[in-house]
């Protein structure tokens, strides 16, 4: 199996943090529509070598939570959770495609994301009121526990979807990537995000240089360190966002991304809740690994 090579390629041995318990909130594998480093057999198998405890699966166009489902059949022993991203090959803003995610069979269908890729062309706001086809989606979350990820859109609107989750009774908001293009929220606006309850979400691969966006800035682990600090760890998850071939994987990404901020002050007890405990709540899992 392919895997085993690159299980074997990826072992870190320099590696101070323990992913014993981890979850991962952001990875991207194959099957896509691009192309991606690892399948989500493979990647769920690493990461269960490893001792982490979950992923989910996220892709662009396609919904996810039946892959999860297969995932865990063929990997036992690691919590795999799918979901959907309202862009345009599902029908955007399409509350009746999310009604399906959450009936998938397993129930493993946890998140949906607001548009990422399409985010451009698909607007949530008209003047200064969400659209109501955005309100519905979030009813449907709030009834269903589910997470709502806020997408690909600049801080201002984040901000107001934020404020109408928990108007509407959702219990867990994640502000996408915050510090990435096109988010690119500072840290005022990420500190007015958690305390309305959302929890900031930082990317390993915002460190890296992106091939899709030439020229854009890769972010310092100084400049997370110093916005997590901000914010205060309680408020913020650490994710991978890997997948991309030439990327490291996803496990090796959180490595370094949790070493970076050991380095920088940070306490061991600090990355467990940024990629533990944080991330096991936003999912409404139990210590068990159980969901209540």
């Amino acid at each position: 199996m392919r895997w085993i090579c690159v299980l074997f390629m990826a072992l870190p041995l320099w590696a101070q943090y323990d992913l014993r318990g981890v979850i991962d909130l952001h990875t991207h594998t194959d099957p896509d529509s691009i192309p991606r480093s690892l399948d989500a057999a493979e990647l769920a198998a690493i990461a269960h070598q490893r001792g982490m405890r979950g992923l989910v699966l996220k892709n662009h166009w396609q919904p996810t939570a039946s892959l999860a489902y297969m995932v865990r059949r063929q990997v036992p022993g690691i919590e795999v959770f799918g979901g959907i991203a309202l862009n345009r090959a599902v029908g955007g803003v399409n509350a009746e495609a999310v009604e399906r995610m959450v009936r998938t069979r397993g129930g493993y269908g946890r998140v949906v994301w607001l548009p990422t890729f399409d985010a451009e062309s698909i607007p949530l706001m008209r003047g200064s009121e969400l659209l109501p086809e955005v309100t519905q989606v979030l009813s449907i979350a709030a009834r269903e526990g589910l997470v709502v990820g806020t997408g690909h859109y600049p801080p201002a609107v984040v901000l107001a979807v934020v404020r109408a989750a928990r108007k509407a009774g959702v219990r867990s908001v994640v502000v996408t990537h915050a510090m990435s293009a096109p988010i690119e929220m500072g840290i005022e606006q990420q500190k007015e995000a958690a305390a309305l309850g959302a929890f900031i979400e930082h990317a390993f691969v915002g460190t890296l240089p992106s091939p899709a966006t030439p020229g854009q800035r890769s972010i310092s682990y100084d400049d997370y360190a110093r916005a997590i600090r901000s914010v205060g760890p309680a408020h913020c998850i650490l994710v991978s966002d890997l997948g991309r071939q030439g990327h490291p994987i996803h496990p090796d990404g959180l490595l370094a991304f949790a070493d970076a901020l050991l380095k920088r002050g940070f306490a061991a007890a600090e990355l467990d809740l940024m990629l533990k405990t944080n991330p096991a709540r936003l999912l409404n899992l139990a210590s068990s690994g159980k969901r209540p």
